[in-house]
């Protein structure tokens, strides 16, 4: 089985930030995603019969949408919920690989696969309880989000571009990404600030990267603008008057 590296107080712990408040479910961080590393670290991530009845593929990064209802709502609201590797401190996906080709950069955080000494067993697919985990059944090998490795660190890229593909084409600005091994870092703020949580702290992972709850509602109750009475004063209907208008339209 695989060792994790040792940890050191201050460690860099890149990672996401997602703002379910404001995910808008749009699909441009997956798409996004499938596009850079279909051409980069991970590539190619295959689809099978992708236009027919049972399409199938690889993706990095999934979006899942829930109708949640609180106990306080009086309408339900559907939260988007996107899906990828933790990137966890503590990944079970690591410690269960029993080639090391699963394992985690002492460097930064980041959690990968090494393609060349993957064997396909997926046993780190069982071991993770987030299915972050994507098997390639073309390659036989185990695929997972790389947080964009062979992108943030691109020194051709201007650095505002040196960013996850998924955070770069976010349109609401829902994902950010950063340092969380920092406490003053732009993101490690955003986590403070909006309580910010694990998924599944009970496993015991150490996940990463972090959600920002929605917002509650507003109490404030919407009013409806009063509208003209949909009586005439000469009594007759103002949609009687429409559907003559539609008649005398179609009779033409």
């Amino acid at each position: 089985m695989t060792s994790l590296p040792a940890q050191v107080s201050g460690q860099k712990k890149l990672g996401l930030v997602i703002d379910l408040d404001i995910c808008v479910g749009c699909q441009a961080c997956a798409t996004s995603c499938k596009e850079w590393n279909t051409q980069g670290y991970s590539a190619p991530l295959n689809d099978r019969d992708a236009y027919g009845t049972s399409p199938e593929g690889t993706w990095l990064n999934r979006i899942h949408g829930y109708e949640v209802k609180g106990a306080e709502d009086e309408q339900s609201r559907i939260v988007h919920f996107p899906r990828s590797c933790l990137h966890c401190e503590e990944p079970a996906c690591v410690t269960v690989c029993p080639t090391g080709a699963s394992y985690k950069r002492a460097e930064d955080g980041i959690v990968l696969v090494n393609p060349e000494t993957c064997i396909g067993c997926k046993l780190c697919s069982w071991a993770c309880p987030y299915g972050a985990r994507e098997y390639d059944y073309d390659h036989g090998v185990m695929k997972k989000c790389t947080l964009c490795v062979d992108r943030i660190y691109n020194e051709n890229f201007a650095e505002e571009d040196r960013v996850p593909a998924c955070v770069k084409a976010c349109p609401t600005g829902a994902r950010h990404f950063g340092d969380l091994g920092d406490a003053e870092s732009k993101v490690s703020r955003l986590v403070a600030e909006r309580q910010g949580y694990d998924l599944l702290p009970e496993m015991g992972y150490k996940p990463v990267n972090k959600y920002l709850p929605p917002r509650p509602r507003s109490s404030e109750k919407f009013t409806v603008a009063p509208t003209p009475s949909e009586t005439k004063s000469d009594g007759k209907s103002r949609i009687e008057d429409f559907f003559r208008w539609a008649d005398r339209l179609l009779s033409r």
